[in-house]
């Protein structure tokens, strides 16, 4: 299967809690920490695990962790879902990401690509 991706999905391994989910119309849906588990992270977006459903079109606010000095605050939208295993498994996209913050993507690539080699 060829990738159509513009940016290479890399593997991560990260614990999040979501509090609320929200449209841009001000409609809020409370979650109170739903757990989720990001699997893999790209300079567009993040793949995730949740045993919950959740609506497509809605966002979050999160805080990307790739070790306690190496981190971002971010929004991101749930734009797919595949049902996998008995898990949820979501595609997000990042919004409005600038740029300083893509780089911060761009380095942990170049190290897990070191890890590899």
């Amino acid at each position: 299967m060829e990738e159509r991706r513009k940016n290479k999905r890399l593997p991560i391994r990260l614990e999040l809690a979501i509090n609320e989910l929200f449209r841009q119309d001000h409609e809020i849906i409370p979650m109170v920490n739903k757990e989720i588990h990001v699997v893999n992270i790209s300079k567009t977006g993040i793949g995730f695990e949740c045993e919950s459903e959740l609506p497509l079109g809605y966002y979050f606010d999160a805080r990307i962790d790739f070790d306690s000095q190496n981190y971002f605050y971010c929004v991101v939208k749930i734009v797919r879902k595949v049902d996998y295993d008995g898990s949820n498994l979501y595609g997000c996209e990042f919004v409005g990401l600038a740029e300083f913050l893509s780089k911060k993507v761009d380095e942990y690539q170049a190290t897990v690509e070191e890890h590899l080699e």
